[in-house]
């Protein structure tokens, strides 16, 4: 009976340390943890003039500017921006 047990328990482990592998090469593979809006790796960001922010630019606040388009991480940095500007 002990020795059912123990192989029960053995096999639970061993299913689970599969799982958490075959999730890690996914992972990898895909370049972000299944499951999350995470950016895939090699997405160009962008600096937010005001605080510095990085963002994606998808994801970010742009307005055309001078030397091209910028890009804030908020409205209140787009604000502080064009009332430092005027």
């Amino acid at each position: 009976m002990f020795r059912l047990i123990f192989y029960v328990v053995l096999l639970v482990l061993l299913t689970r340390a599969l799982m958490r592998l075959w999730r890690g090469f996914v992972e990898g593979v895909s370049g972000r943890a299944p499951g999350t809006s995470l950016p895939r790796r090699g997405v160009e960001m962008a600096r937010d003039p005001v605080c510095g922010t990085f963002v994606v630019p998808d994801q970010a606040i742009s307005v055309p500017g001078d030397r091209g388009r910028l890009y804030f991480c908020s409205a209140t940095c787009r604000d502080k921006y064009f009332a430092r500007t005027a």
